[in-house]
C-alpha cells in the first residue's frame, strides 16, 4: 500500500470520526450545557494522551512559543463553545458545508499577517467561496438562524488560530502543539465549565468519553495523513464530511438534507480546491497549512 493510498484512508477515518463526535456531543446537549460538554471533551481527550505525555517525560511541552501556545489554547475555547453551540440550532451537513469557510478566511489572513501576495486566480476563488456563504445563508430570503453564524463566528476564531499555529509549526512538533492544545483548553475552560456546571447523567458521560476519543481519533489520522501525502491528494477526501454528516443526520436525527446547503457546499468547496491545486502549483506554504481540522 504506498504513502497516497494509506493517507486517504487516514483522512477517511478522520472525517468519520469528526462527524461521530458532532453526533455524540449533540446528543449530549440535550442534558448538559455547551459548557459542561465543552469542559469534559477535552478533559477525556487530555486523559487520552496523558500516558504519552508521561512517556515522552513532557519532552513535548519544551518550546520556545509558550505565548503563542497560550494565544492559541485562549483563542480555542470561544471557537469550541460556538462550534458546539450550533448544533443546538442547524443540521450536521449545514455545520459541514459552511465551515468549509475556514480555509477561505485563512488565505486572507495570510494577505493581512503574512504579507502573502493576492493572485487573480485567489481572487476569483474568494468571490467563488462567498457565493457559497450567500447560496447557504440567502440572507433576505429566508429567516436568519443563528445556527449558522455561530460557524461562521467559530469558522473566523479557527482561522485566526490557523494562523497562529503556523508560526508554532516552524519549530514545534504535531504533538507538542496537539499537547499544549488539550492541556491549556481543559484547564482554562475549567473555571467556566464550574461555574455552568451541570451534572452528566451515565449515558452522556458516555457519549462525552467517546467524543474525546473520536476527536482525539481525528487529529492524529489528519496530521499523520498530511505527513504521507500532499494536500492537494486529501482535498477532495476532506468533502466526504459534508456526505457523511448528510448521512449521519438524516439516519440519526431525522434531519433532511438541504438541497441549497449541498449546493452551497459544493461551490464553497470548489473555490478551495481552486485554491489549494493553485497554492500547490506555487509551492506556497499556506496551502499545506490552510485546511487543519476543526474540533
Amino acid at each position: 500500500m504506498n504513502n497516497n493510498v494509506k493517507a486517504i484512508i487516514l483522512a477517511l477515518v478522520a472525517s468519520v470520526s469528526g462527524v461521530t463526535m458532532n453526533v455524540l456531543i449533540k446528543f449530549s446537549l440535550q442534558d448538559i450545557n455547551v459548557f459542561t460538554a465543552g469542559f469534559l471533551r477535552f478533559l477525556f481527550g487530555f486523559i487520552l494522551i496523558l500516558p504519552f505525555i508521561f512517556y515522552s517525560k513532557f519532552e513535548n511541552f519544551k518550546t520556545p512559543n509558550l505565548k503563542i501556545h497560550f494565544t492559541r489554547g485562549i483563542l480555542n475555547i470561544p471557537m469550541m463553545l460556538l462550534g458546539f453551540s450550533a448544533l443546538q440550532f442547524i443540521p450536521l451537513e449545514q455545520i459541514k458545508a459552511i465551515s468549509f469557510v475556514t480555509p477561505i478566511i485563512v488565505v486572507v489572513l495570510s494577505v493581512i499577517f503574512l504579507k502573502e501576495k493576492i493572485y487573480l486566480i485567489r481572487i476569483g476563488a474568494l468571490l467563488i467561496g462567498l457565493i457559497g456563504v450567500f447560496v447557504i445563508l440567502r440572507p433576505g430570503i429566508v429567516p436568519i438562524n443563528v445556527g449558522a453564524y455561530l460557524v461562521l463566528c467559530s469558522c473566523s476564531i479557527w482561522s485566526v488560530v490557523v494562523i497562529i499555529t503556523k508560526f508554532a509549526a516552524r519549530v514545534d512538533s504535531a504533538f507538542t502543539i496537539l499537547s499544549y492544545q488539550y492541556t491549556l483548553v481543559t484547564f482554562l475552560s475549567f473555571p467556566i465549565a464550574l461555574y455552568f456546571w451541570q451534572s452528566p447523567s451515565s449515558e452522556t458521560l458516555i457519549y462525552l468519553i467517546f467524543a474525546g476519543i473520536a476527536g482525539t481519533i481525528v487529529h492524529l489520522c489528519i496530521n499523520t495523513a498530511y505527513k504521507l501525502t500532499d494536500l492537494s491528494v486529501l482535498q477532495p477526501v476532506n468533502f466526504s464530511r459534508l456526505l457523511i454528516a448528510s448521512l449521519f443526520g438524516f439516519l440519526i436525527f431525522d434531519e433532511i438534507p438541504d438541497i441549497w446547503t449541498i449546493i452551497g457546499g459544493l461551490i464553497i468547496f470548489s473555490s478551495i480546491l481552486i485554491i489549494t491545486y493553485r497554492e500547490n502549483y506555487l509551492k506556497k506554504d499556506i496551502a499545506k497549512q490552510s485546511i487543519p481540522v476543526k474540533l
